[in-house]
């Protein structure tokens, strides 16, 4: 076979069953964390109202967040002999989080959608790391809890300034 056509292996310790369940965990992950990127930047760019500044730099900053993610979860993918996503239709066909196309929404409605979207986040966040944890693969266990960290505090932060006093 020539290298053009053959798999791409990447060897590790933690085994075949380690690489193909940590590696379709993380694709998974990279999916959700490309769309929950994308929405938020949507509501960064179409943000309106009279808190318009600080929502607006509150998204750019959680976007930017959110997209520092997605090279390194695909990088681990790759580091233990997996594949990961290879364009936008698999992103779609994979993604868990919903995109929101609506002509208009409320920021108030988008800080909502937001917070929700990073709470799911969590859960699949939590069951990546399960699948890690369970083959001892504490590199990416390690990401994740950082990621964990990060995504809770996002939570916070949009529940918070989405609050009615």
């Amino acid at each position: 076979m020539s290298n053009l056509t053959s798999p791409l292996l990447t060897p590790t310790d933690l085994g075949n069953d380690a690489s193909h369940d940590i590696s379709a965990a993380l694709t998974g992950l990279l999916a959700d964390t490309f769309a929950l990127y994308l929405k938020t930047k949507n509501f960064h760019w179409h943000m309106s109202g009279p808190h318009f500044r600080d929502y607006h730099l509150m998204l750019d900053e959680q976007g930017d967040q959110i997209f520092a993610m997605t090279d390194v979860i695909a990088e681990r993918a790759r580091k233990l002999g997996g594949t990961t996503l290879r364009s936008i239709g698999q992103i779609a066909r994979t993604q868990r989080i919903a995109d929101n196309d609506a002509a208009f929404v409320t920021p108030g409605d988008m800080l909502a959608e937001l917070a929700s979207d990073n709470q799911q986040l969590l859960v699949i966040l939590r069951a990546c790391h399960g699948a890690a944890d369970e083959y001892n693969d504490v590199a990416t266990t390690s990401l994740i809890e950082v990621w964990i960290d990060e995504t809770e505090r996002r939570v916070w932060f949009l529940y918070e300034s989405n609050r009615r006093a």
